[in-house]
């Protein structure tokens, strides 16, 4: 029996209901791999824990981190920042066996393969603007106005980037330079925590929300790097949607009050009976 390329993201687990079913979670073959788009945790021993458990079930765990890993959290012991705290979740990963968007990209091979499975770190840039706005500092404005403020604004500092803009342009330009050079005879898989393309955030009940969200300068990423699909968290929406032709899958697992709601499997893996499904599309998210 061939192996599965199963993935989820935002699991969340400083919930105990999202705990315990991270603690179910079980492979179906030992041949499967686990992709996790980010938002395990925001405390760095929680994110560690987690993901060690992870990899002792899955033949391979492919991460790549959201905004809550990258917060400066309070209760966190690990007080580093910016890119300081990136690349410590990444030596930590490595120790682990975890894959990151550092290291070689591997190549699936099985049930639905050969692809390369590429997760990506890019942040965003405020160009999902605000309805109206035509600046960064508009769109802000506007969201602040509403209440609808993203918590990445107290705790995702981008040091020593001047702001979080320029670090997820640097970000963009390195990661675009990897993907080119692959093998143009392999299709892709790629991960990243915030979608690639705006139009995931187009059902969001707060549009503002939608700066956080990723940048415009990946929106033909999906095409010019041949993605068989598209993973991506963040929305707490999970479904699939379809973009030129690549399905764009959202993952989350996300909060119990939202899960909770759903009619079928809580995770897009084997889980008990009691577990739950996805929410309806029009569901709004919550405040990240």
């Amino acid at each position: 029996m061939p192996g599965t390329l199963y993935a989820v993201s935002d699991l969340h687990v400083a919930y105990a209901e999202n705990r315990q079913l991270v603690d179910g979670l079980r492979p179906t073959s030992a041949d499967d791999w686990l992709i996790v788009a980010g938002d395990v945790a925001e405390v760095f021993g929680s994110i560690e824990a987690t993901l060690r458990q992870l990899r002792s079930r899955f033949a391979e765990v492919i991460w790549a981190p959201g905004n809550h890993e990258l917060w400066t959290h309070a209760k966190d012991p690990v007080r580093l920042r910016g890119v300081a705290r990136y690349e410590r979740l990444v030596a930590m990963c490595r120790d682990l066996g975890v894959r990151t968007p550092e290291d070689e990209y591997a190549v699936w091979r099985g049930e639905g393969g050969p692809a390369i499975v590429a997760p990506l770190f890019l942040l965003y840039d405020y160009t999902f603007r605000a309805p109206g706005t035509s600046t960064k500092e508009e769109s802000l404005a506007y969201a602040y106005r509403t209440g609808v403020v993203c918590t990445d604004e107290e705790l995702l500092h981008p040091d020593p980037y001047p702001d979080r803009e320029s670090w997820c342009r640097d970000r963009v330009a390195a990661t675009e330079r990897r993907l080119a050079a692959l093998d143009p005879a392999l299709p892709t898989v790629l991960v990243s925590h915030w979608p690639l393309h705006r139009h995931p955030t187009e059902v969001l009940w707060y549009p503002e929300f939608a700066q956080w969200c990723g940048t415009e300068l990946t929106a033909d990423w999906h095409v010019r790097f041949r993605a068989a699909a598209a993973v991506y968290g963040h929305l707490h929406i999970p479904r699939v949607t379809w973009q030129d032709g690549v399905p764009f899958h959202e993952v989350s697992l996300g909060y119990p009050r939202e899960w909770g709601k759903r009619a079928g499997a809580a995770l897009p893996v084997p889980q008990p009976r009691d577990g739950r499904a996805d929410r309806d599309r029009d569901d709004p998210p919550p405040r990240q």
